[in-house]
């Protein structure tokens, strides 16, 4: 436990909370049997004696359980099966959240799309949980799948709710290089099991950067590419990992060899070409350890939360476990409060009497590619204050045009998904320019030195500023 506390601490660049740090790598292993138990299936060594542990950037040595190289799916598809199982679980698919229904100080639930009916409905809730991921999708590259687009961080801002740290965006250094590899992430265990970073001439350049070579956390590993990618006018790097055995290659990571081969690359004979891509939000919603926000009856969870685990760089894994621990938390805290009265309060069906339908979707497709362009272009891997402000600038323009599309036109997806996304692009470009150093995740050439005090970035939505505590 201690160990695994250093090395978070670490990684975070000295802006993790060291209580929450504790407490979660505390409750680590109670969770990961529990998970065990929902029938999640962890590889194992061979013998069937143990679960294998790997070890990725930032760890000083293996405690991480897997499955092979799909871990996330592997996690979430035993828990989906579990909940198919469940009749008191109801599960609504082809629906989105709008906003959440505010009243009295209170969160009573939320106006929701029904995307096949085409009508937004009011669902009611004594509690609600915010667990919609991150926002990497406001970034050109990113190994996020499309719903990453910041929707519960936006929901809960509009809704009163404090945000923290969204300056620090994890830009994973090696996803595949490919016009037909869409997001498709290279994990970082095969830098853990000695895969060898090479430069677009063939030579190893991580040990210029840092003594702990391709094991240095990412946002080092992904600075050092991007850079070295500049320096060369080169489109991207590689990783070697062929000098490892054919069976090891398959056991170890199916996933990425069998998807390799079909874009025609075999990993066990050449390098893999991979590139930076934005992958994991640091900040979000502030919560406490029970994964309550500011907002009474709401609860944040993952990657959608800000709990203080991840600092100024979360440490590979950490993400993962953060939410089976913060996500049992609030499952009890609800549990002990979901008997509670609660007063009939007359919420209004959603109005769509004043708008029609679009005949203009061609903007919401255009303001999307321009919003994810100058995000990746302004706020990126390095950063200047003369980027940042052409961003705000641009953000704000934007999303006085995405207002008046709001206000005149039904709600679709992808209006709500831009809407939000706009919404989270300000808040993280606001972040970045409160913050007057570098650190972890956060580089700018204006302020290249790191401050000798750790403090947070927190914007209110009170006020549009933000202060550091």
């Amino acid at each position: 436990v201690d160990d695994h506390v250093t090395d978070t601490l670490a990684a975070g660049a000295q802006l993790c909370h060291d209580d929450t740090v504790r407490f979660t790598v505390a409750n680590s292993r109670e969770s990961i049997e529990w998970l065990v138990s929902q029938g999640v299936e962890f590889s194992r060594y061979p013998d069937e004696e143990g679960f294998h542990l790997t070890r990725e950037g930032g760890h000083s040595h293996r405690r991480i359980i897997h499955a092979a190289d799909a871990t996330g799916r592997a996690v979430s598809e035993a828990l989906t099966n579990q909940a198919l199982k469940r009749d008191s679980i109801e599960i609504f698919q082809q629906h989105v959240a709008v906003d959440l229904v505010v009243r009295g100080g209170r969160c009573h639930g939320a106006y929701v799309l029904d995307r096949k009916a085409g009508h937004v409905r009011l669902f009611r809730a004594k509690f609600v949980v915010l667990a919609s991921g991150g926002a990497s999708k406001a970034y050109l590259y990113t190994s996020n799948p499309d719903g990453a687009s910041g929707d519960g961080i936006a929901m809960a801002w509009r809704a009163g709710c404090r945000v923290a740290n969204m300056e620090f965006n994890q830009f994973h250094p090696t996803c595949l290089y490919h016009p037909q590899a869409k997001s498709f992430l290279v994990t970082e265990a095969i830098r853990g099991e000695g895969g060898r970073l090479l430069s677009s001439t063939g030579e190893r350049f991580m040990q210029r950067y840092d003594e702990r070579g391709e094991l240095a956390p990412r946002d080092i590993v992904a600075r050092a590419i991007d850079h070295e990618m500049k320096r060369l006018g080169s489109d991207c790097v590689y990783l070697d990992i062929s000098h490892k055995s054919a069976d090891f290659l398959l056991h170890h990571f199916p996933t990425v060899k069998a998807r390799c081969l079909e874009l025609g690359i075999d990993i066990t004979r050449e390098p893999i070409p991979v590139v930076p891509a934005a992958h994991y939000t640091c900040g979000g919603v502030m919560v406490d350890h029970r994964g309550k926000t500011d907002l009474d009856g709401l609860f944040a969870i993952g990657e959608t939360s800000f709990t203080g685990l991840h600092g100024a760089n979360r440490m590979a894994s950490n993400s993962l476990l953060e939410c089976i621990v913060f996500g049992r938390s609030a499952a009890d805290a609800i549990a002990e409060r979901i008997a509670e009265p609660q007063a009939e309060l007359r919420i209004p069906d959603w109005d769509e009497s004043q708008v029609t339908d679009s005949d203009e979707d061609v903007v919401i497709s255009h303001n999307w590619d321009e919003l994810r362009r100058f995000m990746w272009d302004y706020v990126g891997i390095v950063r200047t204050n003369k980027r940042l402000q052409r961003a705000l600038h641009r953000v704000e323009l934007l999303q006085q045009e995405i207002r008046e599309y709001y206000s005149n036109y039904k709600v679709s997806n992808d209006l709500i998904e831009l809407r939000n996304l706009a919404m989270v692009a300000e808040l993280i470009i606001r972040s970045a320019m409160q913050r007057k150093e570098s650190r972890g995740l956060h580089y700018t050439l204006d302020y290249p030195e790191t401050l000798p005090e750790a403090l947070d970035t927190i914007l209110d939505p009170g006020h549009r500023g933000g202060d550091k505590t």
